[in-house]
């Protein structure tokens, strides 16, 4: 049983600028999306649904190495019936992180905390998540029963696949399928390393953010088609979830452009891998409540 209705966004940022600055938007390239963006400013922007379905519910990411935001984040899950999870940061690498994550869930809206994220692709240690002190930490994330997001880039995903090897009972999503470098379309190499941490399953995979690894003014589906190919076969559908990387996304598109290119990726698919991909995968990984299921019809 299934809703052939539910559509959830796996992967989307807010900030306000005049709470908390964001640093990285200070690169160049980044002019287009330095402002404000709210939840209400991705429900008027993601007009378009995904084969007859419309958003119903979102994860929000952290985007800073910061606990006040990621406090932030919890208390905007708490006031917005939009989003489902968080997907927050605290420094793994703290002797108290464990005590740092039982604060966050006790407080305001600590409830909707999934996930923990570090930005590990931007450590210059190659082998930033083998560090003792980072063990330390995810051992802490998974004692309390939450999921790690995990975000490197193509060259790093080694990193992911001994981490599975050393933590089989953690959860882990890889955020933005391992950033392929599609915009050279030399994808043999993120194929390969893609493969290897695939075939540990307690690892699953965002289809989001791909769109930025593309020439940003002249992707077409025909470039992200070999990478969802790749994907496909060796995660399947079940252990994929659509992520729009919203508002990050409209550099190269946007949220509705990025829609219509789901679904043509989507199609021949059945109705059961569709839902898996658009709803299923991040509804079970984060652990959403059953808002996005009731009411619940077959799919084929």
């Amino acid at each position: 049983m299934c809703d052939s209705r539910a559509l959830v966004d796996a992967h989307h940022h807010v900030w306000d600028l005049d709470v908390r600055p964001q640093p990285w938007l200070e690169a160049p390239g980044h002019e287009p999306i330095r402002r404000t963006f709210g939840p209400q400013d991705l429900l008027s922007a993601a007009t378009r649904p995904i084969t007859g379905r419309r958003l119903t519910s979102t994860v929000v990411v952290q985007c800073i190495a910061s606990v006040p935001e990621t406090r932030d984040l919890l208390a905007l899950a708490d006031g917005d019936p939009l989003i489902g999870a968080v997907v927050g940061w605290a420094d793994l690498t703290s002797p108290a992180v464990g005590d740092v994550l039982d604060g966050l869930r006790s407080g305001p809206g600590g409830r909707y905390l999934r996930a923990v994220r570090h930005v590990v692709q931007g450590e210059s240690d190659p082998h930033w998540l083998q560090r003792p002190d980072v063990e330390r930490g995810l051992r802490a994330v998974g004692e309390r029963g939450l999921g790690h997001d995990v975000l490197v880039r193509s060259h790093r995903l080694d990193q992911a696949t001994r981490l599975a090897e050393r933590f089989p009972g953690l959860p882990q999503v890889l955020d933005h399928a391992g950033k392929p470098p599609i915009a050279d379309g030399e994808l043999a190499d993120w194929a390969s390393r893609l493969r290897l941490l695939a075939a540990h399953p307690q690892v699953v995979c965002k289809v989001s953010g791909l769109i930025t690894e593309a020439d940003h003014g002249k992707w077409t589906v025909d470039d992200i088609r070999p990478v969802w190919d790749v994907l496909l076969s060796a995660f399947g559908p079940d252990r994929l979830m659509f992520g729009s990387d919203w508002p990050v996304a409209n550099l190269a598109g946007g949220w509705n452009r990025w829609a219509a290119t789901v679904e043509e990726l989507l199609d021949g698919c059945s109705g059961a891998e569709i839902h898996a991909v658009l709803a299923g995968t991040a509804t079970a990984f984060y652990r959403l409540t059953p808002d996005t299921t009731k009411d619940a019809t077959p799919c084929s």
